[in-house]
């Protein structure tokens, strides 16, 4: 947060004594890269807080939510801002002064944002061992992890089409180049944050775990010998690593109440063990009377 409030404020500089749109959005861009790293600290703290009575199932889920303002925030300003300037610069084109301070600025901004990639790039390669990268990304639970990649990512993305505008235009002496390039950045913003709030809406929303593991949840229920058979799981995550499990079973008839409070207790306990994010377990009697799953 600290290196992109400084290479916000070097491009702002920058922008504002070459009158350069791209420098002007990419400042931006760095800017709202700093509001972003504070929000997700923010949902972080917050969703350490216990659970209490309007909150049985805890806090995690303000990580979900402040992931989605920080989708939002990308799209609303660093897209919407940045594509007005540059449509603002092509309807009123400026000549470039000083472009050394831009290839300067720019310079020394990919240094820092490059080590902030490999750095989260690192992390989020850890997290997800042999799972493809884009597999993982949807299966993420938790959007801070794979965020800062997208953000890193786009950073860079945005100082090299910044830099082309910029050559572009004191190659040709054309100044739409850099309008242009501007209109680029804010269009790759929007379509980080668009996919961003898409990966966090379903979480935000209540998403269940996925057809695996609910698969696997039923086989292995199934599998205790005093049941006769178990409905559907009922999954949601109510934090990154947090899932809430509703069921319901029907025991081998004959059965004495000893014998079924035990085998609640070993199949919590097997659930438990085989999926630690499985927080809480809801287990519900019933006698089914429709068709088997």
């Amino acid at each position: 947060m600290a290196a992109n409030a400084i290479i916000a404020v070097a491009k702002f500089l920058a922008g504002a004594v070459t009158s350069s749109s791209a420098m002007f959005s990419e400042g931006i861009h760095s800017l709202i890269d700093t509001a972003d790293g504070g929000l997700l600290l923010v949902g972080q703290r917050l969703a350490t807080k216990p659970a209490d009575r309007q909150h049985p199932f805890g806090h995690g889920r303000e990580v979900f939510f402040w992931s989605f303002a920080v989708a939002i925030l990308i799209f609303a300003v660093g897209g919407g801002v940045s594509i007005y300037e540059g449509i603002h610069r092509l309807r009123n084109p400026e000549p470039l002064a000083h472009a050394v301070w831009i290839y300067a600025v720019l310079g020394v901004a990919a240094v820092f944002e490059s080590i902030s990639f490999t750095i989260s790039l690192r992390h989020f390669f850890r997290r997800k061992g042999d799972t493809p990268f884009v597999e993982a990304v949807r299966r993420s639970k938790n959007p801070p992890d794979f965020m800062i990649v997208f953000e890193d990512g786009a950073a860079l993305v945005g100082i090299a089409v910044a830099a082309i505008g910029v050559s572009l235009e004191l190659w040709t002496g054309n100044p739409l180049y850099d309008g242009a390039a501007s209109v680029l950045i804010g269009l790759l913003l929007a379509t980080i944050a668009t996919l961003l709030a898409i990966e966090t809406r379903g979480l935000l929303m209540g998403e269940a775990v996925n057809a695996e593991t609910a698969d696997a949840i039923c086989k292995l229920i199934e599998g205790d010998v005093a049941l006769e058979r178990a409905g559907d799981p009922l999954t949601s995550y109510v934090g990154p690593e947090s899932v809430v499990l509703n069921i319901e079973i029907e025991f081998r008839p004959g059965l004495e109440t000893a014998e079924l409070e035990a085998a609640i207790k070993r199949i919590e306990h097997s659930i438990r063990e085989r999926w630690p994010q499985i927080c809480r377990v809801f287990i519900g009697m019933t006698r089914f009377s429709g068709p088997e799953r």
